[in-house]
């Protein structure tokens, strides 16, 4: 039976009766490939050009991680992650043929304290008509570096990461975990790919396996972290959908907010009227924290 008013349990009606992980159109999407074409310039709004507004072109997807309604995504096995990870790069594939889509972000948010009012376990992916202004300046820095030094901004960062060996989390054969040295957030870990490789859909069956691991284990390290499920975003990083950007790697960042076993972290004046973050912790003292950290035990999932 499905809990009480969850539109995402088999049972309610909307998704499948037998799903491992579920693609899910957002009810309220921000954006639609029925909006109409995205104009660049937009056009006037109100009367006046000083306002402009455009088609929001695009998608909104809800995935759906477990039929399990209270199953945290740090219990996942990887071979489960493996299913998810393979949804994600079956609909970038997909999001990529969209007449307009400029970029696919795909991301998570958990936890009551970033403000999810539906437990359970699934993740977002939106198709924006655009580049979001973020991502835009992290690409900014990317390809300004490409162009000065004919090499990866992200590849300098996991070899200064991994020469430096203090702020190292875990690693496998594909992708490497660390708290990066401009860390914003207390606890804030990054999962780099070790090839330069801009999607998930250039990535071989192995490196998507290698990926599913390293999310496994490092959302296990975050649940086990205070004892208690870490609130976060998980984000990914990748290329744009069109045109040429061999600056571009592919890496996933999480932000959690939890400051302290009882402290939240408030994104207050500093910080959202400035743009500028404080972070309180010490970015080696607290990767050798998590790697003392053992990964929250998974059991196998029934079928699994």
């Amino acid at each position: 039976m499905p809990a009480a008013g969850c539109p995402f349990c088999p049972g309610s009606g909307l998704v499948p009766g037998g799903y491992e992980v579920c693609l899910y159109p957002n009810d309220f999407p921000a954006f639609s490939t029925a909006a109409g074409e995205f104009a660049e310039e937009g056009v006037p709004a109100d009367g006046s050009p000083f306002y402009r507004h455009t088609a929001a072109r695009g998608a909104c997807d809800v995935v759906l991680y477990s039929p399990d309604h209270l199953l945290l995504p740090s219990r996942l096995p990887v071979s489960h992650w493996e299913k998810i990870v393979r949804l994600w790069t079956r609909r970038l594939d997909e999001l990529r043929a969209v007449s307009g889509v400029r970029y696919v972000f795909i991301f998570e948010n958990t936890g009551e304290a970033i403000g999810v009012t539906m437990p359970h376990p699934h993740g977002q992916i939106y198709a924006f008509p655009f580049i979001p202004p973020l991502i835009e300046r992290q690409l900014d820095s990317a390809r300004q570096h490409f162009g000065e030094t004919g090499g990866c901004l992200y590849c300098r960062i996991l070899a200064e990461e991994e020469r430096a060996g203090v702020r190292m989390v875990a690693a496998n054969r594909w992708f490497a975990a660390f708290i990066p040295y401009f860390a914003r957030f207390p606890q804030e870990i990054h999962i780099y790919a070790r090839r330069h490789l801009g999607s998930l859909t250039e990535m071989t069956a192995a490196e998507q396996s290698g990926l599913a691991e390293m999310l496994s284990v490092v959302r296990r390290k975050y649940d086990n972290f205070f004892g208690f499920a870490m609130p976060l975003m998980m984000l990914l990083r990748q290329s744009p959908v069109t045109g040429s950007h061999p600056y571009c790697h592919f890496h996933v960042e999480f932000d959690p907010i939890q400051r302290g076993p009882a402290k939240l972290k408030y994104l207050a004046g500093v910080e959202s009227g400035a743009g500028t973050f404080l972070n309180d912790t010490i970015a080696e003292e607290r990767a050798a924290e998590f790697r003392r950290t053992e990964p929250l035990v998974c059991l196998p999932q029934s079928g699994e």
